[in-house]
């Protein structure tokens, strides 16, 4: 039960983050789940040492746990834009 949560909050977080981001458009479901939970692991390798707080991978559905997450996923769509465009335009 504990992994359907996990991809559940995953998707919500990736679709927050594609949404903040203006890359809905571009994400399907599949996409929003796997940057959602990409993202958190991301926000918890890098912000919590620095804040001392957990995020979803860890299990941590509080709210600055979701928050690191969040930003967490944010950072890897910024990172994958980073790579993803086009540099000679």
């Amino acid at each position: 039960m504990n992994i359907l949560i996990w991809l559940v909050v995953g998707g919500v977080i990736g679709w927050m983050a594609s949404w903040l981001m203006k890359t809905d458009d571009s994400q399907g479901i599949v996409l929003n789940v796997v940057v959602g939970i990409a993202g958190a692991m991301l926000g918890g390798w890098l912000l919590t040492p620095l804040i001392g707080i957990g995020t979803i991978n860890q299990s941590v559905f509080s709210p600055i746990g979701l928050a690191v997450s969040l930003v967490g996923a944010a950072l890897l769509i910024t990172i994958l834009n980073v790579f993803r465009s086009d540099p000679l335009h």
